[in-house]
């Protein structure tokens, strides 16, 4: 039930890789996509990574599937610690790119959705980058954004 609101193509990545939501991303979803205010307080591996970007990147492909998808920042994360950051950024692209893959076989002029993380040490060339192609989703630190 959880899952109803999502587009078929993440439905379908869900059902790959997990048996069934869990609390967090039950609730957290209900909430999120009825652009509540939210904060999702869970236990170490109760899946918040997926609470937080799930609708992101479902929201994100719909503008991609509708060629409406824009070079600005949708969504920002911020994250206390530049480690943090790296690893939010890993957490969130594996899925991104299996469901972006998901997406190109059945829709294959999808647009690509970028995720980059910037802080204090992205290097001068990276940050450049994100100013011509922003990405979609940023990752970033207090001190940077």
């Amino acid at each position: 039930m959880a899952l109803k609101n999502f587009h078929p193509l993440i439905q379908r990545w869900f059902k790959t890789h997990f048996a069934a939501p869990t609390d967090a991303q039950g609730l957290g979803w209900a909430a999120i996509q009825q652009h509540q205010n939210s904060l999702i307080a869970a236990p170490t591996g109760s899946g918040k990574t997926l609470t937080a970007f799930l609708s992101a990147i479902d929201q994100l492909l719909r503008l991609a599937l509708a060629g409406q998808l824009k070079d600005q920042v949708y969504v920002a994360y911020v994250s206390p610690l530049r480690a943090l950051s790296n690893d939010i950024q890993r957490n969130l692209q594996g899925p991104l790119t299996e469901i972006l893959a998901l997406a190109q076989v059945e829709y294959p002029a999808c647009q690509e959705i970028r995720a980059m993380v910037r802080t204090g040490d992205t290097p001068a060339k990276e940050r450049q980058k994100m100013v011509r192609h922003p990405p979609h989703i940023l990752v970033t630190t207090p001190e940077s954004l």
